[in-house]
């Protein structure tokens, strides 16, 4: 049985017998079925790892590994992983699907199921165990990965359908509730579907009780009776004046028990990840806001595998660099690279590299296009720009002309991922704000680049590029770099 908000008619209302909660049960089966699919593929590729390894130290003809053997460590080590995986909390319904939190916690257990093996190993002297430390569990970390991806990739494929969606009941200001209604939208792989609102009058914009054409179903006194009867999946808590610490501890009780999770927006929306700590202080619950990671063994770690990443591309994408420079020249005749001077970090300035993709002298002409620029702020953009010739098209399309960034990732003035390089007369009109994108290198890559690229405005850019400042993690750079890919052969947003 339920608990309800004391005094409500609603008191002795159980999710049994109320027909919409059971109805969101029944939609939302795609949880379940999704979580059930992820446990299968991790369960198999803890199989096919365990046996690949033990046929592989089979075939190299190893004296000490009997068939006995090898089935009783194929078998013992897949346990292990098997059983860390959920220890791992791998398997959360509330992870799978979106972020890099998923993956983290696969590699965390990969890595505590190789310390348990090593641990294992050491205490019974089984020094036949070691191709399962060394190869089985980080080849099991690729496979399960992988397979979580291409099951990802599904799922928002379906949620770009409109299927697989959370039903999200929000709750705060009409202009806070209308951010939140925009950006679940814009980003319909996250699954949240805002399916009606409660404001603090219990009205929205222009006095008609809608947001968006998203209803307003009652005020924020009704909301925990709202969110009962409706059988939300989410009940999103937009920022409101109204909100005192109290009422949201009340609200949280009292949703205890219903088909709803509570999730708070806090004003510190831009700070995510591992910035944000909850930890009791003086018998309080407190949220902890670290200061951001600009030096340190993460970042050396970042350093060092920008550095090797641009010498690995940098000879990997030798003949397709050659190409393309043979195509400009045989397109005009003119230069092949283009260098322009962007701001780094420190507000310190550096010649960017990149292929030429315009006219030559086409920053003379800029002048000229001042009328149609479709750019906002002090960014100058035009889907159709006359500077850019045939070739250049291509390559911008295709983000081809950035390619020769790779020497600037090589000789440390850029990232591989990271805030938009800026020129100087944008860093001119920064603001307080915008000026903490020049505490880190620019990136060939960023939030910007899989968030929108070209068809961001100047304010959603400035963001997007402070997101990634305030909360860099390296496994935010993975996935950053993972998404480029699929951003760049899309070719969304590239002008």
């Amino acid at each position: 049985m339920t608990s309800v908000l004391p005094g409500t008619s609603k008191a002795n209302t159980s999710f049994h017998d109320n027909p919409a909660l059971q109805l969101s049960k029944n939609t939302l089966g795609w949880e379940q079925r999704y979580q059930r699919s992820v446990i299968v593929s991790d369960i198999c590729a803890v199989a096919a790892v365990s046996t690949l390894v033990a046929v592989g130290v089979a075939v190299s003809g190893s004296a000490q590994y009997t068939p006995p053997t090898l089935t009783l460590l194929g078998v013992g080590s897949g346990s292990v992983a098997a059983m860390v995986l959920p220890l791992c909390r791998a398997w959360d319904v509330r992870v799978l699907g979106q972020g890099p939190e998923e993956f983290r916690r696969v590699g965390r257990a990969a890595v505590i199921a190789m310390l348990a093996l090593s641990v294992i190993a050491l205490a019974l002297r089984l020094d036949e165990v070691r191709p399962w430390v060394f190869v089985g569990m980080p080849a099991l970390a690729v496979a399960a990965v992988s397979q979580r991806y291409l099951l990802r990739k599904m799922l928002h494929a379906r949620r770009r359908d409109g299927s697989c969606l959370l039903p999200v009941l929000a709750a705060g200001t009409v202009d806070a509730v209308h951010d939140l209604i925009k950006r679940t939208r814009a980003d319909s792989h996250l699954g949240w579907r805002v399916e009606a609102v409660c404001t603090p009058d219990g009205l929205g914009l222009g006095q008609v009780a809608e947001v968006d054409g998203v209803p307003v179903v009652g005020n924020l006194d009704e909301l925990v009776e709202r969110a009962r009867l409706g059988g939300y999946r989410v009940v999103a808590v937009a920022p409101a004046p109204e909100w005192t610490p109290h009422r949201v501890q009340r609200l949280a009780w009292d949703l205890e028990g219903s088909t709803a999770e509570l999730v708070v927006t806090p004003a510190l929306m831009e700070v995510a990840g591992p910035r944000l700590h909850v930890a009791p202080v003086f018998g309080l619950t407190m949220l902890w806001v670290s200061a951001p990671t600009f030096s340190g063994i993460p970042r050396l770690i970042k350093s060092v595998m920008d550095r090797i990443g641009a010498l690995v591309l940098t000879v990997l994408l030798a003949p397709v660099l050659l190409l393309i420079a043979a195509a400009i020249k045989l397109g005009d005749g003119g230069p092949v690279f283009y260098r322009q001077y962007r701001v780094g970090r420190g507000g310190q300035a550096f010649p960017m590299l990149k292929f030429r993709s315009m006219v030559v002298d086409a920053h003379r002409l800029k002048h000229t296009l001042a009328g149609v620029n479709q750019g906002s702020g002090p960014l100058f953009k035009m889907r159709r720009d006359p500077r850019v010739t045939r070739v250049g098209a291509v390559l911008r399309r295709y983000s081809l002309d950035e390619l020769p960034q790779v020497l600037n990732v090589l000789f440390g003035s850029m990232s591989l991922v990271g805030p938009r390089p800026p020129l100087a007369e944008e860093v001119a009109s920064y603001g307080q704000d915008a000026r903490r994108k020049l505490l880190v290198k620019p990136g060939m890559t960023g939030l910007w680049q899989v968030s929108g690229r070209s068809d961001l405005s100047w304010e959603e850019s400035v963001r997007i590029d402070l997101r990634y400042v305030e909360s860099w993690s390296l496994s935010m750079d993975l996935v950053i770099l993972w998404k480029t890919v699929s951003a760049v052969v899309g070719g969304k947003g590239a002008y």
